[in-house]
């Protein structure tokens, strides 16, 4: 169970329970066996093997709230929560599943009964990796300054543009591409256009970004010249809702990257715990330092603070009643405390902590880009400034 750095390890999350236990465990033993052995292979080639989504599907691991109906495992929030938490408590982030579950609830929410059925289930299966191009060489969290054009001719739309920074988009084969459809209706002309890569003229991969962190997961260039997508690919009943529908589904994404963000406070208290109490300094354990023993105390309030309040968010995303404004708190401030806590146990390994093959190092590279995407923490900031 999820039990954070709180005295003793006491606290459980009161979302989980006896299934949701049993499905850890599950989710424990296939990370440890099919993806943590291959995460600095998969960091040198900067994307993963296809062939993990095909195992990750199988195991049912891909969309775990997705009605079975649509080829998902049929559980609830609390489950992608869990193999959200595995993921990161291996120090795994090259695996791109949290990109691939959002296009997944795009779907769900704004697709038709034949979209659905079209996509889900080969998403479930690992037989399609999906991406969602929003960002832009001159347009990041400000989504209403995209310039990509999706313009309609007949029964197709013809898709021009370029994005940048896309997750998985060196092996999309689905991408949600967020595109102009009316340029003169301002945001209310944007639309979401679900386009299949394979085999599809006028689309272009670029390169693979190299990053700071994070490098395994694969980070690419789109370029659409031309490209003629279906009309039947539009998402949602009729053109202009696209920033509506990124709004509205928004609360989901940045509470799983602030679920990300606890479990990573959490690891990095558990190692550096157990490196004080075996490093030696000045004839004793660093563990025996006054100083050292202050910094773990507040790391380990600020982990427990922190998974309290997740816990809290998690519970009201299930209930259906997570705002946007408290979603965005939840963003930025466990960003925030990740990257604060990760620095500070970094400085307790000293010159080791600096060095790639120690795991703090890992999480010190990978928390950064936490504050940046799913909207810029200054973003988030002046959401919940709005809502008070």
């Amino acid at each position: 169970m999820t039990a954070a750095a709180a005295p003793g390890g006491a606290y459980v999350s009161p979302w989980m329970n006896d299934e949701l236990a049993l499905f850890r465990d599950a989710v424990r033993r296939f990370v440890a066996a099919e993806l943590a052995p291959h995460e600095a292979r998969w960091e040198a080639q900067q994307h993963v093997d296809r062939d993990v989504w095909r195992k990750a599907g199988a195991m049912g691991l891909l969309l775990t709230d997705i009605p079975e109906a649509y080829g998902g495992a049929g559980g609830a929030f609390a489950h992608e929560c869990v193999v959200f938490e595995e993921l990161q408590r291996a120090n795994v982030t090259s695996f791109g599943k949290h990109v691939h579950s959002i296009v997944a609830h795009y779907v769900l929410a704004y697709g038709t009964e034949a979209q659905k059925r079209r996509w889900l289930p080969a998403m479930a299966a690992g037989d399609l990796i999906a991406a969602i191009a929003m960002t832009e060489p001159g347009a990041g969290s400000d989504l209403r300054g995209i310039r990509t054009r999706a313009v309609r001719d007949g029964g197709d739309y013809v898709v021009n543009g370029a994005k940048t920074f896309i997750s998985n988009g060196h092996l999309a084969d689905l991408v949600c591409v967020v595109a102009r459809t009316d340029p003169a209706a301002g945001s209310r002309g944007i639309s979401l256009v679900m386009v299949e890569t394979r085999d599809r003229p006028g689309f272009r991969r670029g390169r693979i970004l190299d990053k700071i962190g994070q490098k395994g997961q694969d980070t690419a260039e789109l370029f659409f010249d031309d490209v003629r997508v279906p009309a039947a690919h539009l998402l949602g009943e009729e053109e202009g809702r696209g920033l509506h529908q990124l709004m509205a589904q928004l609360p989901w994404e940045r509470t799983i990257v602030a679920v990300a963000a606890v479990a990573a406070i959490e690891l990095a208290v558990e190692l550096t715990v157990a490196y004080v109490k075996e490093r030696e300094a000045f004839g004793q354990k660093l563990i025996d330092l006054q100083s050292t023993r202050f910094t773990l105390a507040e790391c380990a309030t600020a982990a427990h603070v922190a998974r309290v309040f997740i816990d809290d968010c998690i519970a009201r995303v299930q209930a259906g009643t997570l705002d946007a404004a408290t979603a965005s708190m939840a963003k930025w401030w466990t960003t925030e405390r990740q990257c604060e806590v990760i620095d500070r146990c970094l400085q307790l390994f000293g010159g080791y902590g600096y060095m790639r093959e120690y795991p703090i190092a890992k999480l010190y590279a990978d928390a950064r880009v936490q504050k940046i995407y799913g909207g810029a923490n200054e973003i988030m900031k002046e959401l919940i400034a709005r809502s008070l």
